[in-house]
């Protein structure tokens, strides 16, 4: 069982005080641990007495005061974790922990340095996160912002419970939409009008200018397209990386064309009996696999699909050996998923393997009015036009405060506030706020300037705070230090829900109460100079565990801590 000092070990304890009472039987469903509504109903409650009171035939008070006595005697005595223990409500068994529980919880969280995540998953998968993948016909969009942001957190939450993940992007540099921007381009080259179907963008008349500058025919559209392609490509990698997302790989479509993976997939179905003729198409009976209606694979005309290409490219992931498939997919996809996870199933894949999060719309909000995004009409806001307006940081955010479910609406006037209605500044201001005081600190301890000395200075103000002993202090903690103790030790929950579900809005949420935990901290605490013995180090170390896990939930949202604002 996990040391007491941790949540996961009182939770650990109640389980085992209700095993005690079954004879070492376990109780199903676990007994929860939660904080109470109100801090009068304890630190931490449990459920625990009405779970047992049917297998024990007993009323659950009566089994909450046997489950009293059994926590008293291993959380209390020389444990010294607890104050008391009451029973509530209909048999709810109310914890209320001493100092000596807080102080030692504060010191291993201390003692554990950067490491404040969760343990390794205990069944670890090798993903492979598709996201973004816009087509190369255009700057990357805000929309497309949006998942680049969502795809690159999911990614370090689950690298951050110990999955081997690693990002892709897809290129789509083949069929009908690359030809369509060769004429464009070609148009703009040529001083001709854009047919009908073209793209209107000023960025198209940028791109003719370099492909005309590099001698390439305009009357040569596979040159063109392939040109116009790359150029494209690496606009959308440098704006990624201004972004904060490094892809591991980017993945042709046209290598698939090239190596005749299309064709050989095909063989696949076809040889599995998964296809048919019908009105001279080809189609997938997908229907099979719980589809609402079989899929056309080519055309009467011969031409493929677009779903032809997508069922190579995703067997071509599972020979890559990814057990698990993630993929990203803009608020139109809906009608995608099923037919995706047929059309693996059919190639003798575990559709369960295969995950598609539909992200949904962003709006760029300026005086109350929002943006329009067409890549193909040319009224769009661009990623980096919106990282040239707010930065990075704070486009991330507003990204991901809300479930990729819901839309979200990027307000630029708060987005551009450096005030605390700002919620990124916020955060970022309490880890700024922290870097500061353990700065102090360290320039009153050392008797000179230290706050000259920049990450010097920072580096000797972690290294006092981490010097606390949980046991140097004798004056009682302040409710206040309490509540930031025990927001802090739900870090590694928060970050083990938040990949489970896919969820890094979980961590704006739980960064931004950190924050509130701390700023309330503050406002009641002295921490320099604070009186009494053990207080000042015990405050400092809870402001250095503060700082670290602000940081922490940032980094899982690829957002920046900054040490100064």
């Amino acid at each position: 069982m996990p040391p007491t000092d941790s949540i996961a070990g009182l939770k650990g304890a109640v389980e085992a005080a209700a095993r005690a009472l079954r004879d070492g039987e376990p109780t199903e469903p676990a007994p929860t641990l939660d904080r109470p509504p109100k801090p009068d109903l304890g630190d931490y409650s449990s459920n625990a007495a009405m779970l047992l009171a049917g297998p024990l035939g007993d009323n659950p008070r009566a089994v909450a005061e046997r489950l009293r006595g059994e926590l008293e005697g291993s959380l209390g005595g020389d444990a010294g974790s607890l104050d008391r223990i009451e029973v509530a409500g209909p048999g709810f068994v109310n914890l209320y922990l001493s100092d000596t529980w807080y102080r030692r919880a504060l010191g291993a969280l201390v003692a554990a340095g950067e490491d404040l995540g969760p343990a390794p998953t205990a069944a670890p998968e090798r993903i492979l996160v598709e996201f973004v993948s816009a087509n190369p016909t255009g700057p990357l969009h805000v929309g497309g912002g949006r998942g680049a942001a969502y795809g690159d957190a999911v990614v370090r939450l689950l690298a951050a419970v110990g999955h081997e993940v690693e990002r892709e992007y897809y290129i789509n540099d083949a069929g009908s939409q690359v030809t369509h921007f060769a004429r464009s381009i070609s148009a703009r080259m040529k001083g001709e009008d854009l047919p009908p179907d073209g793209y209107r963008g000023e960025y198209v008349v940028e791109l003719g200018k370099a492909i005309a500058a590099a001698g390439i025919d305009p009357d040569d559209l596979t040159a063109v397209g392939e040109r116009g392609i790359a150029l494209m490509i690496d606009q959308v990698r440098e704006t990624l990386r201004r972004f904060g997302v490094v892809m591991d790989t980017w993945f042709s479509e046209r290598s698939l064309v090239d190596r005749g993976d299309a064709e050989a997939a095909l063989a696949k179905l076809d040889a599995g009996g998964h296809t048919y003729r019908h009105e001279g198409a080809l189609w997938l009976r997908t229907t099979e696999f719980g589809d609402d209606k079989d899929r056309v694979l080519i055309r009467s005309d011969g031409e493929p699909t677009y779903l032809m290409p997508d069922i190579a490219y995703h067997w071509d992931k599972l020979e890559r050996g990814f057990g698990r498939l993630i993929d990203v997919l803009g608020a139109d996809h809906h009608g995608y998923v099923a037919r995706l996870r047929a059309s693996i199933e059919a190639l003798g894949g575990d559709p369960d393997g295969f995950e598609a999060l539909i992200m949904s719309l962003v709006h760029i909000v300026e005086d109350g009015q929002r943006a329009q995004m067409s890549k193909r009409s040319g009224d769009f806001v661009s990623l980096d036009d919106l990282i040239d307006d707010i930065g990075a940081d704070a486009a991330r955010w507003f990204m991901l405060s809300r479930s990729h479910e819901t839309t979200v609406d990027i307000d630029l006037a708060l987005a551009r506030k450096q005030a605390s209605e700002n919620p990124v500044y916020y955060v970022q201001y309490a880890h700024a706020r922290i870097a500061s005081i353990l700065r102090k600190a360290a320039e009153v301890g050392g008797g000179g300037d230290a706050g000259d000395a920049g990450t010097g200075a920072a580096a000797a103000g972690d290294a006092g705070a981490a010097a606390f002993d949980p046991d140097g202090r004798s004056e009682p903690l302040e409710p206040s230090e309490k509540a930031l103790v025990k927001r802090l030790l739900e870090f590694p929950h928060e970050v083990r829900e938040a990949a489970a579900r896919r969820a890094p809005h979980r961590i704006c949420a739980y960064s931004t109460a950190v924050a509130a935990d701390f700023h309330a901290f503050y406002r009641d605490c002295q921490v320099v100079g604070a009186e009494g013995e053990g207080v000042e180090a015990s405050r400092l170390a809870l402001c250095l565990v503060a700082k670290r896990t602000i940081a922490g939930s940032l980094g899982l949202l690829g957002i920046s801590a900054p040490e100064r604002m």
